[in-house]
């Protein structure tokens, strides 16, 4: 796991001396992706230079330095990742190594094989730059799933700039970052903002599965083009096209080995290893086949809150003494994961309003003392149905089904019942939390004007609709919001569950992981994202993934032969924090200051009246706008952090506290 950064100006290039100096300067932004060696890399004649923030996992000696050349000679590299199946790859290589990094093997496998081959017979999470002496080409490549992130930018003098996170751009001299309105009203539909747009005019995310070539020409010009190794849609696609014979028990035989398999081989490294325990299904799957393959105890961490009705560290704690792993519980308060908020710009320097991003950070600070590498048990919602959300779509649908005047009549009555248990029927009516009256009557307009599944799908899934509150702004076309471009995959719950892998999954949960983790300088490998994991789920009908409001069947059904059901059958809780009580108590001073109208109207990018028309009924008490709100609060509180250039601001590895140094 490292962090990457450097530039391609071909004839623009600059004199030697600045061109270090620069390399430098955007490669150190990124310190706290990599604080066990820096390295930088330059082809003065070509305007290339390459640099790489190393945390050392294969092989900690300086022999794993980067960028690191091929023994060839063609080929240099800046690599940010792991190439988990590298040992397997050296012996079908063969001949020798001079170290013992997965970086070598993939520079001998691009030698032997050529890219696209090396690319499709690896495994692994990872993003990389790829200089070609040869062919005076600089390839980016990013890798299937997009676990690991890539940035990109042309300047106007023709340059192609790199790197992990936008903020290494800022030390490229001549770069003015520019607010992309329209790519920050992207936020307050999922949350984040997906590929390949950034919030910054001009810079893109490379894809997940796909490539960037970087050519200079016979004049010194550089000229890019773009292709696609592998696409999450076209496997799921396939996958629905050729469904896997037989049923629930034949899925369990298909999938254990594959999981087994991939989590050892994400235990592969020569530093502490360790997992995240929440004790819910997917992340003790994983610790299960760890700790089965491990011959001592697996370190294990888990986060809890002192507000009961979030915390899940009794459930961690039976779930870790079943299995015998050396388990550590961090319990924080309030007060821990509040200080968190203001930090949040710094270490996403791109907007995500994600509010599972707060414990996500802690839990990565409370395990890097102890290991440098974390597994975790991401990846199994999306792939096999576990989100409450797939509930409320399938209560939306039945009711689409009733005759219009019939729901319009049973709406009309319920909105005037006095009912004390109205949060409870809103939620088994699919609403959300916005008042009971108010819900009703959106759902009424929703059955409405939603005449599809995928309509209706859209619907749950986004919060604000149409560019939400930014001035000015026309919502870019995105996979998410275009139902047209949704994966061809029947019957809708299916299709949903593949829309939340190629959307939500890529550009806001591994967004999120990646983030936390490298602020807090640890690496985290997710084994259920292992592609051949993701090619058996797609093979999966619905009926094997989910039967009568239940998920992840076979999930539960395999670590049913490691684990006593009692254990983890329970309803789903997430990785979440009260925010919406926040905001009307501990929080509400920092959001009224974000929130002021008339510093709103000042900064020109977010519409005040809607806005503040939200917060007022919030702290009345009225409605739950938190989900709405916290999207407002995040952009707000980045752009007034980011407007100044991030050299001013406190270093990323200021925030926190484990003991390395940047």
């Amino acid at each position: 796991m490292c962090g990457i950064a450097g530039f391609l100006e071909g004839r623009q290039r600059r004199p030697d001396a600045d061109a270090t100096a620069v390399a430098w300067a955007m490669t150190d932004a990124l310190a706290h992706r990599g604080p066990d060696d820096r390295g930088i890399w330059c082809d003065a004649p070509h305007g290339l230079a390459l640099g790489s923030r190393r945390l050392a996992i294969q092989d900690p000696t300086p022999r794993g330095h980067q960028p690191m050349a091929s023994s060839c000679g063609r080929y240099t590299i800046a690599f940010n990742g792991e190439i988990y199946d590298f040992r397997r790859l050296a012996r079908e290589l063969g001949g020798s190594f001079a170290t013992g990094t997965d970086t070598e093997v993939l520079l001998a496998a691009v030698a032997a094989w050529g890219l696209e081959r090396a690319l499709t017979r690896s495994n692994g999470m990872y993003a990389f730059a790829l200089w070609d002496r040869s062919e005076r080409a600089l390839t980016l490549v990013r890798d299937r799933m997009g676990q690991k992130p890539l940035y990109w930018a042309e300047t106007t003098g023709g340059a192609l700039l790199f790197a992990s996170e936008p903020r290494s751009f800022w030390h490229f001299p001549g770069f003015q970052p520019e607010i992309d309105r329209d790519a920050a009203s992207l936020l307050f539909r999922r949350m984040s903002i997906p590929a390949p747009y950034s919030i910054l005019r001009g810079v893109r995310k490379l894809e997940p599965g796909s490539w960037l070539r970087a050519a200079v020409a016979e004049d010194g010009s550089v000229r890019l083009s773009q292709g696609t190794w592998w696409s999450t849609q076209a496997v799921l696609e396939a996958g629905a096209r050729d469904p896997l014979p037989g049923g629930r028990e034949a899925a369990a035989e298909a999938l254990e080995p594959l999981l087994a398999d991939a989590v050892e081989l994400c235990s592969i490294a020569d530093v502490p290893l360790g997992a995240f325990l929440s004790g819910g299904i997917d992340s003790s799957l994983v610790v299960a086949l760890l700790q089965r393959a491990s011959a001592r105890p697996v370190r294990t961490f888990t986060i809890g809150f002192r507000d009961r009705s979030y915390d899940e560290t009794a459930h961690a704690a039976r779930v870790a003494a079943a299995l015998g792993t050396d388990h550590t519980t961090l319990e924080v308060g309030e007060r821990e994961l509040l200080e968190v908020v203001p930090q949040l710009p710094r270490l996403y320097d791109e907007p995500l309003a994600d509010s599972s991003q707060i414990p996500t950070y802690l839990v990565c600070r409370l395990a890097r003392p102890h290991v440098t590498v974390a597994l975790t048990g991401d990846g199994g919602d999306e792939l096999f149905g576990g989100y409450a959300h797939y509930r409320q779509y399938q209560r939306l649908l039945r009711l689409s089904r009733l005759p219009r005047p019939l729901v319009r009549m049973a709406t009309g009555t319920l909105a005037r019942l006095p009912l004390p248990q109205a949060p409870r029927l809103a939620a088994a009516l699919g609403l959300r939390d916005q008042g009971f009256s108010d819900g009703l009557r959106k759902l009424d307009s929703l059955l409405e004007q939603a005449r599809t599944p995928q309509e209706i799908y859209l619907h749950v899934i986004s919060t604000w609709k149409n560019g939400g509150p930014v001035r000015g702004a026309v919502e870019p076309p995105t996979l998410a919001a275009d139902v047209g471009q949704w994966p061809k995959i029947a019957p809708p719950l299916a299709q949903a569950m593949a829309v939340d892998a190629v959307t939500y999954l890529h550009d806001d949960v591994l967004t999120k992981v990646d983030r936390a983790a490298m602020a807090a300088s640890l690496e985290t490998r997710i084994p259920l994202l292992d592609h051949r994991i993701v090619e058996l789920a797609a093979r999966l009908p619905i009926a094997i993934r989910w039967q009568s409001g239940r998920g992840k069947l076979p999930l539960r059904d395999l670590l049913a032969r490691h684990l006593d059901p009692r254990l983890f059958e329970r309803p789903k809780r997430g990785f979440s924090v009260p925010l919406s009580r926040w905001l009307r108590n501990e929080l509400r001073p920092w959001a009224e200051e974000l929130l002021d109208e008339r510093r709103l109207d000042e900064g020109g990018l977010i519409d005040p009246p809607p806005v503040r028309q939200m917060w007022r009924e919030h702290l009345a008490g009225e409605a739950n706008w938190a989900g709405y709100l916290w999207p407002v609060l995040t952009l707000e509180s980045w752009r007034r952090a980011w407007r100044a250039a991030p050299a001013a601001l406190p270093a990323t590895s200021d925030l926190h506290a484990t003991g390395v140094a940047g």
